[in-house]
C-alpha cells in the first residue's frame, strides 16, 4: 500500500488539498450564503475526523488524514489552496477544483492502483456530503432543496473527474 513516501512533496499536497477541494467544487457550484457555507465546511471536517478514528479506513486515506492533522500538513495544504484559488470566482473555483481532482485520479492510478478506488470513493463521499449539508434556495427558515441542480451537475462531474 502507498504512503507519504510514494510521492513527490507535488504529489503529496496535492492529495493534502484533495479533500477540502472536493467540497470546494460542490460549494463553488452553487453558494448558498454565511450559513450555507458553514455547514458545507463543516461536512468536509466530519469526513476528515470520522477517518482518523475509523480502524477501517484506507490506509492511504488515513495517512493523508493524519498528515493534515499537523501544523505542517495543514500549512502545506493551505499554502497550496491559497496558491490555486486565490481571488477566483465560484464558477472558475469550481472549474479548477474539478480538473484538480482529475490530476489526483491520475495520481492514484499511476502510483498508488492498490488505494485509489477507496481514496476516489472517500473523496467523492465528501463531495455528496457536503451537497447535502445545506439546503439550496430557501430562506433561514427553511424551503430549498437538499442538493441544487448545479450541486448535482458538479457532482457528476466529479464521479467523472475521478472515475467513480
Amino acid at each position: 500500500m502507498a504512503d507519504k513516501t510514494s510521492f513527490t512533496k507535488d504529489e503529496w499536497t496535492l492529495l493534502l488539498k484533495s479533500p477540502m477541494i472536493a467540497g470546494m467544487a460542490v460549494t463553488a457550484a452553487d453558494p448558498s450564503g454565511l450559513w450555507g457555507l458553514l455547514k458545507e465546511s463543516f461536512a468536509g471536517g466530519t469526513a476528515l475526523t470520522k477517518v482518523a478514528t475509523d480502524s477501517n479506513a484506507n490506509s492511504l486515506v488515513k495517512a493523508v488524514v493524519a498528515d493534515f492533522s499537523t501544523s505542517e500538513g495543514r500549512s502545506a495544504a493551505r499554502d497550496g489552496l491559497k496558491a490555486e484559488f486565490a481571488g477566483g470566482k465560484p464558477a472558475d473555483i469550481k472549474t479548477k477544483s474539478v480538473e484538480s481532482l482529475r490530476q489526483v485520479s491520475a495520481l492514484l492510478s499511476a502510483k498508488a492502483p492498490g488505494d485509489a478506488a477507496a481514496f476516489k470513493t472517500w473523496l467523492q463521499q465528501i463531495s455528496q456530503s457536503t451537497a447535502e449539508a445545506a439546503s439550496e434556495g430557501g430562506s433561514l427558515f427553511g424551503g430549498g432543496v437538499q442538493v441544487s441542480d448545479a450541486e448535482k451537475a458538479t457532482l457528476g462531474e466529479i464521479s467523472s473527474a475521478l472515475g467513480v
